[in-house]
């Protein structure tokens, strides 16, 4: 909203400084301390509101080191966090652009599913909370907007290099790390099929995606400050790419693909980095709120549909790494389990317990210690990412 103050202020008033809301740089750093400033000073009373309704953690005693501690302490904080990108996303950010109408929508989406779940968890008492199959049906009904929408939608777009500049055209290509003219066409995954029906393809992926780092990340948000310090490298990583990836000369020096009207993404993501390292002002350890289901399925379907609109989803397993770890650690666990029992007549586990934070957990190591560790393996993969750009 700003954004469009400014810009009538400067072209009908010739007011003096009102252009610098033409910078993304000024608005990314803009919506990056906002976003913090709104955390950190608006988080602590949704702290003692959420006391005061006591709104706070239902704890199973699993045995691990502190767990029940932490019985009790307010949860529902992914609140504070939505609202941490939503507000500075409306002032700074351009509201016509597709993109940013889609990352709100997902935001506010998945945040609204997380929020049923928590609400179920605290006043109806059930610890299982939304049903699994409504949770997925949401995740879906998400991806097939996402998809729908960059797959149609005529904005868009990306930048063919073309002898002195770019010809901009409406295509299905994404980028493939690590192989020189690293440009996969969704039309040519399966040869056979026509491309009348590409779309079908393209918005499967986009679910399965949606889905599965949404859900990577409500796995991880275990431990304090976990989730939301592993996301906050995640986003600062999906910023610098969407910055690069909107700039003509940065992708013609790199040759990687350009894509317009990016500039907007990365206000975005600023905003999204501030929220979640303000919220570690009060969830790192030990943990003062949590963000709940409200706050990790919003985060994951943020990520996923920042990787998608940059054309950098192939290289999620890398980027997300940790989250895909907490994912995979789950699934082993629960298939060999199966396969023992039915195998041998007892169940037997591949770790001490899932997902992996908890292996650690019961092998004695404090929790702060855990989540340093899995911090810095998401930044030296975040590191790597950023190297795909030159390692081909």
């Amino acid at each position: 909203m700003l954004y469009y103050l400014f810009e009538y202020l400067d072209k009908n008033f010739n007011l003096m400084g009102a252009g610098i809301f033409q910078y993304i740089s000024f608005r990314a750093g803009a919506a990056v301390i906002l976003s913090l400033l709104i955390t950190i000073f608006f988080g602590k009373k949704l702290i003692l509101l959420l006391q005061n309704k006591q709104i706070g953690e239902s704890v199973r005693d699993l045995g691990l080191q502190g767990q029940m501690e932490k019985k009790g302490t307010p949860t529902m904080g992914g609140l504070i966090i939505i609202g941490a990108i939503v507000i500075p996303t409306l002032l700074f950010a351009k509201l016509d652009n597709i993109y940013v109408i889609l990352l709100l929508i997902t935001t506010l989406w998945l945040g609204a599913i997380g929020f049923i779940d928590d609400y179920i968890k605290v006043f109806k008492k059930n610890k299982d909370g939304l049903a699994g199959k409504f949770k997925i049906l949401g995740q879906v009904g998400i991806g097939l907007i996402v998809g729908l929408i960059l797959y149609f939608h005529p904005d868009v777009l990306v930048g063919e290099y073309v002898g002195e500049g770019f010809n901009v055209v409406k295509s299905n290509i994404t980028s493939v790390p690590f192989f020189k003219d690293n440009l996969l066409n969704y039309e040519n995954i399966i040869p056979f099929l026509s491309a009348d029906y590409t779309w079908i393809i393209y918005v499967l992926i986009v679910t399965f995606i949606i889905t599965a780092v949404s859900n990577g990340v409500n796995i991880t948000d275990g431990l304090d400050g976990l989730a939301a310090g592993t996301s906050a490298v995640v986003g600062i990583t999906i910023a610098i790419l969407a910055y690069i990836s909107g700039r003509t000369d940065f992708t013609e020096y790199l040759n990687i693909m350009y894509i317009p009207n990016l500039g907007e993404v990365v206000v975005f993501s600023t905003a999204f980095v501030g929220a979640c390292l303000g919220f570690l002002w009060y969830n790192s350890y030990p943990a003062q709120v949590f963000m709940g289901d409200t706050g990790s399925l919003s985060i994951g379907g943020i990520i996923a549909v920042s990787a998608l609109i940059i054309r950098k989803e192939l290289l999620i397993p890398i980027l997300c790494g940790v989250f895909l770890i907490e994912n995979l650690s789950v699934i082993v666990q629960v298939l060999y389990f199966k396969y023992t029992k039915r195998k041998y007549g007892e169940g037997r586990r591949v770790l001490k317990m899932a997902p992996l934070h908890h292996h650690y957990q019961k092998s004695n190591i404090p929790e702060p210690k855990i989540v340093i560790r899995f911090w810095i393996t998401g930044i030296l993969l975040a590191v790597l990412t950023l190297a795909t750009l030159k390692l081909r």
